[in-house]
């Protein structure tokens, strides 16, 4: 079936898509508009976390290229405005998003439409006439968001719908094929059923033998994760060798999509045949469900962090199933008490990484505390370009195995956060947009 986008034939892509993507994009050619799920920091005071949203189609960057969204991860945006408002009662209240779509656009072609931009009057064009047409509610996160379940970030999976016009044949990509977003600065707000990138140096080929589902988890968690591993492997290393009789301790806090890639990346990275008798690798769970998945893991020990159970008794739990202090803890937690646990937890000389939106608000509070005790606490980036490209053979080759993760309709975002910010979901939560097989 061929579907016309712009000047773009759908049929050019090489794969076939699925009679509900095709009748969608359809109408998205003819009212220029298409839908955009956008997942909001989800704090106390803030009810409306999930946004439906109605944005142009975006034209195709002369440099760069047009994607089709296939999956993306249930990532939230963090320190943006709420201030989005509905261009009436009759859109924001409708569940019926395609109607909205024919609304609008009637409604910007008679020009009785006045545009509303989320960001105010300094928006980029390609910000431009973004609107609420359904608010969903979701009630405060809790536990989601202490273990990692729920974190920022920006996670696409999908394939090359068009390139722009101004690159080469020899550009190194082709409409149709498999690609995934490096998280790039200034990422687009939302995540829409078409979206562009201004340069394909952000573009990452996803071999096929790996799935664009598990692979639309790899631009921020997996990311992430591997930074910190990668940040406390040159830490092990000098402990290896200033240490050569003793094993080097880690332990790893959460068991949300963070943690969970982190045990396998670490067990990827350090149980070599050369280190494995030298590592010892613990997960302090966060949850019951947690403490499942993670004990699947082969070659790791297991600590449940019951936040019933009185502090000092946590701390005793965990030194006993760590065989004393650790050197080292990638702590994916998000309060307070759990950076305090961390520290009782770890040696004098010992290092915490945590991720760098906790370090803003935790690092005030405890470097005084961690200086005083001889420990020291790193902010780690969420990884470059480079190192996404080796997840994507690490993964693809089986070398590391992913979490688990599930499938889920875009339409269903609000009801996914709501599981995730109570820790309903294990491993991962994956959004569909479209069907292309």
């Amino acid at each position: 079936m061929a579907v016309q986008v712009d000047n773009l034939l759908l049929s050019d892509i090489g794969r076939s898509i699925s009679l509900d993507t095709a009748t969608r994009l359809r109408n998205a050619a003819m009212s220029k508009l298409i839908r955009q799920v956008s997942i909001e920091t989800p704090a106390p005071k803030l009810k409306d976390c999930v946004l439906n949203l109605v944005v142009p189609v975006p034209d195709t960057p002369a440099q760069g290229a047009r994607i089709l969204v296939v999956y993306a991860g249930a990532c939230y945006r963090k320190n943006q405005s709420t201030s989005i408002s509905s261009i009436s009662s009759q859109l924001s209240d409708t569940g019926d998003i395609t109607t909205s779509l024919h609304l609008l656009a009637k409604q910007m072609q008679s020009g009785s439409f006045t545009s509303i931009s989320e960001e105010g009057p300094d928006s980029t064009p390609a910000q431009h006439h973004q609107t609420s047409v359904a608010i969903q509610h979701n009630p405060q996160a809790h536990q989601g968001v202490r273990d990692g379940a729920l974190f920022p970030g920006f996670e696409v999976a999908g394939v090359i719908e068009s390139l722009g016009s101004e690159l080469k044949p020899d550009c190194g990509f082709k409409v149709g094929q498999r690609v995934i977003l490096y998280p790039y600065e200034g990422v687009p707000h939302g995540y829409s059923e078409l979206m562009v990138v201004p340069d394909l140096k952000y573009l990452i080929p996803i071999p096929d033998e790996l799935s664009l589902s598990v692979a639309a988890t790899l631009p921020t968690g997996a990311l992430l994760a591997q930074s910190a591993i990668i940040a406390a492997h040159k830490i092990v290393d000098d402990l290896l060798k200033s240490r050569p009789g003793e094993k080097v301790k880690i332990l790893i806090v959460g068991t949300g999509g963070l943690a969970l890639w982190a045990v396998r990346i670490a067990a990827q990275h350090f149980y070599t045949p050369a280190t494995k008798d030298k590592i010892q690798i613990t997960v302090a769970s966060l949850r019951d469900e947690g403490f499942i998945v993670a004990k699947k893991c082969e070659r790791v020990n297991i600590v449940q962090w019951n936040e019933d159970l009185y502090e000092k008794q946590l701390i005793e739990r965990t030194h006993d199933a760590c065989d004393g202090l650790v050197d080292i803890v990638i702590d994916f937690g998000t309060t307070s008490r759990s950076l305090h646990r961390s520290m009782q937890c770890l040696t004098k000389g010992g290092h915490i990484f945590i991720s760098d939106e906790v370090a803003e608000k935790l690092l005030p509070k405890f470097s005084k505390r961690a200086e005083e005790r001889g420990q020291t606490i790193e902010a780690v980036p969420t990884g470059t370009i480079e190192q996404l490209h080796e997840l994507v053979k690490l993964v693809s080759s089986n070398e590391i195995e992913p979490p688990p993760h599930s499938v889920f309709p875009s339409d269903q975002a609000a009801e996914v956060v709501r599981k995730l910010a109570s820790s309903e979901i294990p491993g991962r939560a994956i959004l569909k947009f479209h069907d292309i097989e």
